[in-house]
């Protein structure tokens, strides 16, 4: 069995799961997979909280602590993102937390860049440019793409500064290839955040009392 969301620190009644994203993008795309995996997360009890940002997640687990919020809890983040998180968890009562692999087995997931990144690479360069053609926006990518600083760049790079080069194309990007998805080959952090939040709470409750020092 895999990581799983886990309880908040003192959790009573657990009521559901928090999936937290830094983006709207993000929350996208996990909710594409769940729907390209038949999940309906609302009934499942599963809330995905867009942060806003990961400089947010201080913030937001100081008002989960004064508001009594218990739901077990999971996360996605980037690379250059993983150090605040898990200082941050820490800081709230889930650590002590070492490295990448403890976050995992807290339920929290690091892409290896950041989640357009991770989809490019899942789908594939030459899917991703399909979906950009179907889209219209193939002229606008070869603009991109012609240009000095993107010229010899591999493929992978041009698409993935093509899809952040505005919040509008990220957050639309990110449901599109997020439904083109294979669901049982979904990039590892967002799998895994998925199947965290989803693991039953028994499950959760084992980790977390397996995982951290007495």
């Amino acid at each position: 069995m895999g990581p799983a969301a886990i309880p908040w620190p003192g959790a009573g009644d657990l009521g559901g799961t928090v999936i937290l994203v830094e983006g709207e993008s993000d929350r996208l795309a996990v909710e594409a997979l769940a729907r390209r995996r038949g999940v309906d997360l609302p009934r499942t009890g599963v809330e995905v909280v867009v942060l806003g940002g990961a400089q947010a997640i201080g913030r937001h687990l100081r008002g989960r602590h004064e508001r009594g919020d218990r739901r077990r809890l999971t996360g996605l983040c980037d690379a250059g993102e993983e150090a605040l998180f898990r200082r941050c968890l820490e800081r709230h009562g889930l650590g002590p937390i070492t490295g990448r692999h403890g976050l995992e087995a807290r339920g929290f997931f690091c892409c290896d860049r950041d989640l357009e990144d991770e989809l490019i690479r899942a789908l594939g360069a030459g899917r991703v440019l399909d979906i950009v053609a179907d889209q219209g926006d193939l002229p606008r990518f070869r603009t991109l793409q012609h240009q000095p600083q993107w010229r010899e760049r591999p493929l992978e790079a041009q698409l993935r500064r093509f899809m952040g080069s505005g919040a509008s194309r990220k957050i639309r990007y990110a449901r599109l290839l997020g439904e083109a998805l294979d669901p049982e080959r979904a990039p590892r952090p967002l799998g895994g955040v998925l199947d965290a939040a989803l693991a039953p709470a028994g499950a959760a409750e084992k980790l977390t009392s397996t995982s951290r020092p007495p």
